[in-house]
């Protein structure tokens, strides 16, 4: 399978990554909702716990509108696929650091993990938009943390709602549709 074969399987199984824009987006919308009141230590639960869920919920979303998401074993790129997932959690401590020295900068930390975990995006899905993604959640990350570091919540709004906005422009985006014999996509 040549790498330009492999990226449009990748998008054709995961429309384009826009389902799990969506679901990560509507998760830290949520967190932000908590953290907007007030409540901090409910804030952080909800984006740290939520985001553990963020795959299991897009797959079910997938799966309950028809859709396989999933790659074929052929593809190379299932291997990279998982490697970022990883990156995640694995850097979240850092967050936690940030946390620590000032509550208020949780979000942006998170919000610059996160985007930088989506710039390898542009290789695996074969999308620049997800450069676009990737260095509106960074920026806009770090802008927060030194323009309003006395604020809690505005990071966690900023970043749910870019990742809405996102999940929208990739549904309307075409991409490929592959039948049975030919990998995932659209179920028959």
């Amino acid at each position: 399978m040549k790498v330009t074969e492999a990226q449009e399987e990748v998008r054709a199984a995961y429309m384009n990554g826009a389902i799990g824009q969506l679901v990560s987006g509507g998760i830290w919308t949520a967190s932000a909702v908590f953290g907007g009141a007030g409540a901090i230590r409910p804030a952080i639960l909800v984006l740290v716990f939520g985001g553990m869920l963020i795959y299991p919920i897009t797959q079910l979303v997938l799966r309950l509108i028809g859709w396989r998401g999933s790659l074929s074993p052929a593809n190379p790129l299932r291997a990279l696929a998982m490697q970022i997932a990883f990156t995640v959690p694995l850097t979240l401590p850092v967050a936690g650091g940030a946390a620590l020295a000032n509550v208020n900068w949780f979000y942006p930390a998170c919000a610059v993990i996160v985007g930088a975990h989506y710039l390898p995006f542009v290789f695996l899905y074969g999308m620049w938009q997800y450069a676009v993604l990737g260095g509106a959640l960074v920026s806009g990350g770090i802008a927060c943390a030194f323009l309003l570091p006395h604020a809690f919540a505005p990071a966690g709004w900023f970043t749910g709602v870019v990742l809405v906005l996102y999940g929208a422009w990739m549904a309307a985006l075409p991409r490929p549709r592959r039948d049975e014999s030919s990998g995932p996509g659209r179920l028959p």
